[in-house]
């Protein structure tokens, strides 16, 4: 996981509504329970046709999406299954972040406990973002999103969510910064018996 915010990027367009987690990573690929290499496999089926090789209309492949970390999607992203593969998948290609006017709930959960940062924005910033990739930067410690032509707005997350994408720490990752309070608690519930 990462730490580097804010983050200062260009965006990818897949403006599809109702993309499914199967569509995002499909099960096929779903054989290891690593991270490790499922950028590959990320929406294959539309990146790569019946013999494997590369769709020339993909738009997470061509020149302008080369480091492209932050991805505009429609509406009820990560919706269907609730494969945590999804969400890695995308950040092992990548992405940081998802814009959308919507996510699937298991979905938005799975992103925020990896690393991902996906952020629900109006009609009417969706409509901008939609209509091409472009230069955006995303404070995450503000709540706050910012394009190239100085169109903003604010966006929610949960405190503890934030807090462990701002030390680019899992739940986990989080709990064990903490061994020496929860040593020192359990050292005193010991004592206490």
């Amino acid at each position: 996981m990462s730490a580097r915010w804010p983050l200062r990027t260009r965006t990818v367009v897949l403006p599809a509504d109702d993309v499914d987690t199967d569509q995002i990573v499909p099960a096929r690929f779903l054989m290891g329970t690593g991270r490790a290499g499922l950028g590959r496999a990320l929406f294959a089926d539309w990146r790569f046709d019946a013999q494997g090789q590369p769709r020339p209309d993909s738009p997470l492949d061509g020149r302008a999406a080369a480091g492209a970390q932050a991805l505009v999607a429609g509406r009820n992203f990560g919706c269907g299954s609730s494969r945590e593969h999804a969400a890695w998948a995308l950040a092992d290609f990548g992405f940081r972040a998802v814009l959308a006017p919507s996510f699937a709930d298991i979905f938005r959960a799975n992103a925020l406990k990896n690393g991902l940062l996906p952020v629900t924005v109006g009609p009417a910033a969706h409509a901008r973002l939609r209509a091409a990739p472009r230069a955006i930067e995303i404070d995450l410690a503000a709540g706050r999103w910012r394009l190239d032509d100085g169109l903003e707005d604010g966006f929610a997350i949960d405190a503890f969510a934030r807090r462990c994408l701002l030390e680019g720490v899992d739940e986990l990752g989080w709990l064990l910064t903490r061994e020496a309070e929860i040593a020192a608690f359990e050292a005193r519930r010991e004592g206490g018996r």
